[in-house]
């Protein structure tokens, strides 16, 4: 099975030199905050749920939409991401 990358995704490397195993964190990153639907679906497929679930939950950064979306799917509390962890001890201004 492969996993198709979009190019306009990855637009700042060459798709054809991403190896999918090595790059897999910025692969799963880069899909699950910028990513449609159906190419998330298939980066779980390809990669499997609980390494998808762990490399997120590892993330230095998601957005707040990918966190709590992320947060549901996977059904885990957002306080577990670590992304989450680190913008509590870096806070920001007020987001109104």
């Amino acid at each position: 099975m492969k996993l198709e990358l979009r190019p306009a995704l990855f637009w700042d490397v060459r798709v054809d030199e991403i190896d999918l195993d090595k790059h897999r964190a910025s692969v799963i990153e880069r899909i699950a905050t910028r990513g449609h639907w159906d190419e998330f679906k298939a980066m779980v497929n390809f990669y499997g749920t609980e390494v998808v679930k762990n490399t997120l939950l590892n993330t230095r950064y998601l957005d707040k939409r990918t966190l709590a979306y992320c947060s549901l799917i996977f059904d885990v509390s957002i306080t577990q991401f670590r992304c989450y962890k680190l913008a509590q001890l870096n806070p920001e201004h007020w987001n109104y």
